[in-house]
């Protein structure tokens, strides 16, 4: 095993790098979302809706708004965004906005909405009174929980938002908020075109919890140009000194033949892949170490976090905005390129604001590809779903669930586990398989072994291009 704890640390060696940091998906969903195809149409949505609502008439939902635009570009993001100062744009965008929340809310009646999520982009690119409008839009055409047992978040760059906008956003329903930080390190900043005050941060980090937000959580990014272990180690100090509920740690993810704004990066200034291992490896030992729990994959969370309780429980899920706590929910998608997951299916937007505009103008729901689930992507989503919750199979349960033979069905999967047993990254037992804690750190890898579009003689992938898996 080429692999030693030092200081509570775990150190890789280069072989096991080497042998581990291929590319691969990250699995926000099972199939992924290269698997979509435009056989998938907008009718065959609204008939997995319809029947949905119907079968399930008291099935929660979960709805998601993309609000794409950005003033100014952090070189390192891959998400679909608009750059623009016009905020004018916005106007536009919500005039059809609410035309798609008028067309999704037909297909499912009264069910009650426990979450909601605005991600960008950057919603508060919106002004305050466009916030009001778009929550009263929804208000109007969905029936939204009330309850302090409500989970709406919004994405918020603390150099967009003011005091006003902070107490706008608990007035009008939000009670969790997520904070862009990536980096506190002013090279690191720079280098990403990210300029962000230790200052700014704080002072909306304390309006927000003035407000009486419920969760607080800041995102991190590792792996960017001019990081090293020490200059992390030191945000990953002042992060845990304001004592946020959550803190999510990305890996960064270097495309830049998909993703333009990357070509500002330098890549000779990337942190080489042991580098990363190393500071991953850090931040878990950190952040356990202040008592946060290590949820998996990007994900830390206090004890007492819904996250945390539902890990325990065997409640934890994991959907398209990361972990969550709602196995049961469907997911509405709205906006640019947004995905969905209603039933046993996925369906995504278009990625292009004319399409996406068009489609609306002729009252359609701007719907061009997804994917429906046959049998063997609900089992194996099932199971990957399981590795990256809980870090464990127990075979029982899935061969209950499924009527199936765990160990014949997935024999080319526990065969191909046996390099991570050998390199302590996993056990495999008569009736169950554990990953061990350097396993957590190849959450993907191992997950990779149960992926049927990946497996030769498997499903027929589509052609794809993944980030590096360390």
């Amino acid at each position: 095993m080429d692999m030693k704890v030092t200081e509570q640390r775990l150190e890789f060696s280069e072989s096991l790098l080497n042998k581990y940091n291929a590319t691969g998906p990250r699995y926000t969903s099972y199939p992924t979302a290269v698997e979509f195809t435009n056989e998938f149409q907008r009718a065959d949505y609204r008939k997995i809706a319809q029947t949905t609502s119907q079968a399930q008439p008291n099935q929660p939902l979960s709805l998601y708004f993309h609000i794409p635009f950005c003033d100014t570009i952090c070189y390192y993001c891959g998400c679909s965004k608009i750059v623009t100062r016009n905020h004018a744009l916005a106007t536009p965008y919500l005039k059809h906005l609410n035309t798609e929340i008028n067309l999704q809310a037909e297909l499912f009646a009264d069910r009650t909405v426990k979450q909601l999520h605005w991600g960008g982009g950057t919603p508060t690119f919106l002004s305050n009174q466009e916030m009001n409008e778009l929550m009263l839009m929804t208000k109007k055409a969905f029936n939204l929980e009330t309850s302090d047992a409500r989970e709406f978040s919004i994405e918020i760059d603390p150099r967009s938002v003011d005091s006003e906008g902070i107490n706008v956003l608990a007035d009008i329903g939000f009670n969790r908020l997520s904070m862009g930080v990536q980096d506190f390190d002013p090279a690191v900043q720079k280098a990403v075109n990210r300029i962000q005050s230790e200052q700014e941060t704080l002072a909306v980090l304390t309006e927000a919890r003035n407000s009486g937000f419920k969760s607080i959580s800041i995102d991190l990014i590792y792996g960017l140009p001019k990081q090293d272990t020490e200059s992390f180690s030191n945000t990953l100090d002042k992060v845990v000194a304001v004592d946020p509920d959550r803190i999510a740690v990305y890996n960064y993810a270097h495309l830049p033949h998909l993703f333009k704004t990357q070509k500002g990066i330098k890549e000779y200034e990337l942190p080489s892949p042991d580098t990363k291992m190393e500071i991953l490896s850090l931040t878990i030992e950190k952040l356990t170490s202040a008592g946060y729990v290590y949820i998996g994959m990007d994900h830390f969370a206090k004890p007492d976090d819904e996250l945390a309780i539902a890990q325990r429980t065997g409640h934890l899920h994991r959907n398209f905005q990361g972990y969550s706590t709602h196995a049961d929910c469907d997911l509405v998608g709205m906006g640019l390129t947004s995905i969905g997951k209603v039933g046993n299916s996925y369906s995504q937007n278009y990625k292009d604001i004319e399409s996406y505009y068009q489609s609306l103008s002729n009252n359609q729901l701007p719907i061009f590809r997804g994917i429906a689930l046959d049998s063997d992507d609900l089992l194996r989503r099932a199971v990957i779903s399981e590795l990256m919750c809980h870090s464990r199979i127990d075979f029982d349960t899935i061969e209950q669930t499924y009527d199936i033979d765990f160990k014949d069905y997935f024999a080319y999967a526990i065969g191909a586990l046996t390099p991570f047993a050998e390199d302590g990254l996993l056990s495999v037992a008569v009736d169950h398989i554990q990953i061990k804690p350097a396993g957590r750190m190849l959450l993907r890898n191992i997950a990779m072994q149960f992926d049927a579009y990946l497996q030769p003689g498997g499903k027929t992938p589509q052609k794809a291009t993944y980030s590096r898996l360390i």
